[in-house]
């Protein structure tokens, strides 16, 4: 009687990636593209003979893309997410505060 084997997938821990960017990253570029489409409606100017809004539009997301491969060259998975919110979050550097008066001399001479 012979065995069923069932084959089993190994690169569980691969990284789901396109362009070399993660899924966060990938809707941060599309929340920047939003962004800027958005403003990109209110200029009314043209820079190399092109509408600004034309230029804003699909220039800087286009650029943001390769902008976001360098700024992740080597950091570990995650690290986009882990940055932002780092940086939206408050700090709290010290638990507890410094009382305003001590109670008590700081240092003390040997004689006591």
């Amino acid at each position: 009687m012979a065995l069923d084997v069932t084959p089993v997938q190994r690169n569980l821990r691969t990284r789901v990636t396109f362009l070399g960017l993660e899924a966060e990253d990938l809707f941060a570029i599309l929340a920047v593209a939003v962004v800027s489409n958005v403003l990109g409606r209110f200029l009314h100017r043209e820079m190399f003979g092109l509408p600004m809004n034309m230029v804003i539009q699909y220039l800087v997301p286009a650029l943001s893309v390769p902008g976001l491969m360098l700024f992740k060259y080597g950091k570990q998975r995650g690290y986009l997410l882990d940055w932002v919110q780092f940086h939206t979050k408050p700090h709290v550097y010290s638990g507890p505060e410094r009382d305003a008066k001590f109670a008590s001399p700081y240092l003390t001479s040997g004689d006591e």
